[in-house]
């Protein structure tokens, strides 16, 4: 079947009865992809604007091609490679019908990727990123982008898997999706300095049960030691649900929980303890979305959210706090406007509608909204 986005038609596989991805023939295609799709076309387009000299795209896994097709349609030099030869003849005629240079390969990706540099390299796999990693952050030039499907690792609800795959200990918490994308940056950041290279993220997303990253390489002993020091651990009472982080490799857990003196405290990490995004280059990504995306609206407002959001690192979800107060919630707006009328920075998070992000600890948020 014939599927439109943005400006470009590609044939994709016809999806098997009752299935919601588009699955056939062998070669994957995921309608529900369009909105990363989408941002990963208007990031291509403010990273021109940010790096002109950036002109070489790898479509590392490039099953139908659509990905390089939408690259090659905003005039990036693209290559699509992918291990299955039909998905390699498919991103051909794909790139063909468009009227579009691109090459296509049919290689095992991480051979390519030690043999060939690339200014931008994709890495969109079904599942965990992680077995393209090294070779990505060794060879690629200015730009690695990430996807990780397998949320349920990332964020501690299948614990050892997520240790194995990551090289961290992620908890299951009440942020667990800011949990997932922490513990990935984390290892997307050490895999690089291993290359004495910086791989700093200018921007990141957590949707629709993935997480999204884009990470910007610096290349340099010094510019690695600058990322891995924003490494660090993360504290968090299941109780109380106060929480709290520290910088540095070496773990310091607490015996008990400071503000409840709780011993249910979990320790989390190392974890990415940095800003998840450039404000201004995630505007800049939204002022690049086009009305021709059909996810242009949402978007447009996630782009607006991560732009806005603050960096602490991890969020509260207001219905969890308001059942810990056995009291009934009130509007996000409301909410978010008192705890500024406070004196806290406050702003709403991407991950959610009902996740925040405060300068507030979970003491000083009850007192600001309970005793209004």
């Amino acid at each position: 079947m014939d599927v439109e986005e943005g400006d470009v038609t590609v044939e994709v596989p016809e999806s098997r009865d009752g299935a919601s991805e588009g699955t056939g023939g062998g070669v994957f295609f995921n309608p529900e992809q369009e909105l990363n799709r989408d941002v990963t076309v208007a990031t291509l387009r403010a990273y021109h604007d940010r790096e002109p000299r950036a002109e070489s795209y790898l479509d590392a896994m490039a099953a139908s091609g659509v990905r390089g097709v939408r690259a090659a349609n905003e005039g990036y030099d693209v290559t699509c490679a992918d291990v299955d030869p039909d998905a390699v003849e498919l991103a051909e005629r794909n790139l063909a019908r468009n009227d579009l240079p691109g090459e296509t390969v049919h290689r095992d990706v991480n051979a390519l990727m030690h043999e060939e540099v690339f200014d931008v390299i994709d890495l969109d796999p079904y599942g965990t990123p992680i077995p393209f990693v090294d070779a990505a952050m060794a060879n690629g030039r200015n730009l690695v982008c990430v996807t990780a499907t397998d949320t349920a690792p990332l964020c501690g609800a299948h614990l050892n898997s997520g240790i194995r795959k990551y090289g961290a200990v992620p908890r299951n918490t009440d942020y667990h999706p800011e949990m997932g994308l922490r513990t990935l940056l984390s290892a997307l950041v050490r895999t690089a300095a291993r290359y004495d290279k910086a791989a700093r993220p200018i921007l990141s997303h957590v949707s629709r049960h993935y997480a999204r990253a884009y990470l910007e390489l610096e290349s340099g002993a010094q510019a690695a030691d600058s990322c891995i020091d924003e490494l660090g651990y993360l504290y968090h009472c299941e109780d109380c649900l106060h929480r709290y982080t520290e910088h540095g490799l070496i773990a310091d857990p607490p015996e008990a929980c400071p503000a409840c003196g709780s011993d249910r405290t979990l320790t989390a990490g190392p974890l990415w303890l940095g800003a998840v995004a450039d404000s201004d280059f995630a505007e800049a990504v939204r002022a690049n979305v086009s009305d021709d995306m059909g996810e242009a609206k949402r978007a447009r407002k996630l782009l607006g959210r991560v732009a806005d959001e603050l960096d602490t690192p991890t969020h509260y979800d207001q219905h969890r706090l308001y059942k810990q107060w056995s009291e009934p919630a009130i509007g996000m707006d409301d909410f978010i406007a008192q705890l500024r009328e406070a004196g806290y920075d406050a702003t709403r998070a991407h991950y959610h509608g009902t996740a925040f992000k405060t300068t507030a600890d979970v003491d000083e948020i009850r007192d600001a909204i309970l005793e209004e």
